[in-house]
């Protein structure tokens, strides 16, 4: 039996990144996120594993984004039994971020039920429980960064400091093949940038039979910048905002981003450089999040704050219950407004967003990845009118956007960082990106003279045979769970800017009678497919 690669998720799409190994001693998986985006990518997460989880004998985790570890507890749920191996600080996050999620799977599953129930169909139960997660967390074992570990027979792991969140990490494992022979590969993981407060620079040796890198952002890169100016940067934004008399509105991750900004945030104001009224923090994740943080200030780097400093401004709220956030709806101007979802696709963000996105003196500013379908993506592209709660939402707010707070590296970052990891004897696999950031960095990489099968953009369950001189085959899914197309818009993002533009294309009819015609013109054209 040879060593084979299959490809779960975070092919030909940024989320729901898992990987599994099979080799002649077992079968492991590295990660198992869930997938996050339009509604077509998300209803991936409700369909069966590719795979048995009770054959799963353990796992390896690259960080605590839920787009990495949020299908956990659904492989516990389904049968998997074995460890899970992750750093310290990973282990750390995981037990706020999975009893999160099943809070959220359970309330999803709840309101859904009363909608059915209404409908006299039967009810449903949800992807995963909070016990579930409390399973899955019973599982975790933590590690320092660069000690080797033996998680199983034939296997040998490490992890290297990846610099994209605490605790994350790329994954060196070897894997011996038939022969006992290694295959040696090098997972990347989330991949931070050069310049990010908290960590040092991405790490890990050179020279591997394969590479793993994620491609977020392939094909783009940011502005050359340093932690300096990317704080001049933020203060210009806040100024601008807070001049405007209005509320300053920012999705933020509850993981590293929200804390990334409140540090800046509170030195800011310690310079006396902005002069926000209050600073709402206002998601019960990360106030939790943030208290991890708090216990591993003293590893953090290039803080400006003291560790005594970090996230206690008198003008900070961190807020976690519904009233708090609720009360949040009074305020007119002056605040600065920071909550989750980072995409906007859930949680209190869309509140916040439903109360000031028509308020001409109100800002939106986005600090991160925005994934195709989400409303961060609609609001971001700026169409004039969006639908949240069902409602639909004239866009009068100032749209704005910085692109330095990103916890993933550029395009030249991840081109760096892959040319400081080769050789790679067999080939590189681009993965955790959409096919146009990966087209671009596979046409960067031949330049270098690394073309045709040394370079690999994978489908989803796409399978390989791995060899330490190359690959030895190649298997395609007889049946894919999602239509590649699927993973830009789908139908039911589109549907939504439809109704919304055929209906503005209704009102601007002089009457009623050339209203109902321009309906009829739409039913001749339906009844004809």
């Amino acid at each position: 039996m040879t060593v084979t690669l299959s490809f779960h998720g975070a092919a030909g799409t940024v989320t729901g990144s898992s990987y599994r190994i099979t080799h002649p001693k077992g079968q492991f998986l590295v990660d198992c996120g869930l997938f996050q985006g339009n509604k077509t990518v998300r209803a991936l997460n409700n369909k069966p594993f590719p795979f048995r989880p009770a054959d799963i004998d353990f796992m390896l985790l690259t960080h605590a984004h839920i787009d990495h570890a949020g299908l956990i507890p659904k492989l516990v749920k389904h049968g998997f039994a074995g460890p899970i191996h992750a750093t310290e600080a990973t282990t750390g996050l995981m037990d706020y971020l999975l009893p999160d999620s099943a809070g959220i799977q359970e309330s999803e599953a709840e309101r859904e039920n009363r909608r059915r129930k209404r409908k006299g169909k039967a009810p449903i139960d949800p992807l995963y429980t909070r016990e579930d997660a409390e399973e899955a967390l019973s599982r975790a074992k933590g590690y320092d960064y660069q000690n080797w570990f033996e998680p199983g027979p034939g296997v040998k792991a490490r992890f290297w400091n990846a610099g994209h969140i605490l605790g994350s990490s790329s994954i060196e494992v070897q894997v011996q093949d038939e022969d006992g022979k290694p295959i040696h590969i090098l997972f990347s993981g989330d991949i931070g940038p050069d310049e990010k407060v908290f960590y040092l620079e991405p790490d890990a040796p050179a020279g591997f039979d394969y590479i793993l890198c994620e491609s977020t952002y392939g094909g783009r890169d940011r502005d050359d910048y340093s932690l300096d100016q990317r704080r001049e940067a933020l203060k210009a934004e806040i100024n601008r905002a807070l001049g405007k008399g209005g509320n300053l509105v920012i999705p933020a991750f509850a993981v590293e981003r929200s804390q990334e900004l409140l540090h800046d945030i509170g030195l800011l104001i310690k310079n006396g450089e902005i002069d926000p009224q209050l600073v709402f923090l206002d998601s019960p994740l990360a106030r939790k999040v943030t208290s991890v943080f708090k216990r591993h200030a003293a590893e953090l780097q290039d803080m400006e704050l003291s560790p005594e400093e970090l996230f206690a401004d008198d003008r900070f709220r961190i807020v976690e219950s519904v009233e708090e956030s609720k009360g949040i709806n009074k305020i007119n101007g002056g605040a600065i407004i920071m909550a989750a979802s980072g995409m906007c696709d859930a949680g209190r963000i869309k509140h916040h967003l439903r109360n000031n996105i028509s308020d001409p003196k109100s800002t939106v500013l986005f600090v991160g990845y925005q994934a195709p379908g989400t409303l961060g993506h609609v609001i971001q592209s700026g169409k004039p009118e969006v639908r949240i709660h069902g409602n639909n939402h004239v866009v009068r707010a100032d749209i704005r956007r910085i692109g330095n707070y990103s916890a993933h590296g550029d395009h030249t970052e991840l081109m760096d960082w892959i040319a400081e990891r080769l050789p790679a004897h067999g080939a590189i696999f681009l993965t955790h990106g959409e096919d146009e950031g990966r087209k671009a960095m596979q046409k960067a990489l031949a330049e270098k003279g690394l073309n045709g099968e040394k370079v690999r953009a994978p489908q989803l369950d796409d399978s390989f045979e791995l060899r330490a001189t190359g690959i030895a085959g190649v298997t395609h899914t007889p049946q894919p769970r999602i239509d590649p197309e699927q993973f830009r818009a789908d139908w039911t993002s589109e549907y939504a800017q439809f109704s919304i533009e055929f209906g503005h294309l209704l009102s601007a009819q002089p009457s009623d009678k050339e209203r109902l015609e321009l309906i009829k013109k739409l039913q001749a054209v339906i009844s004809k497919q």
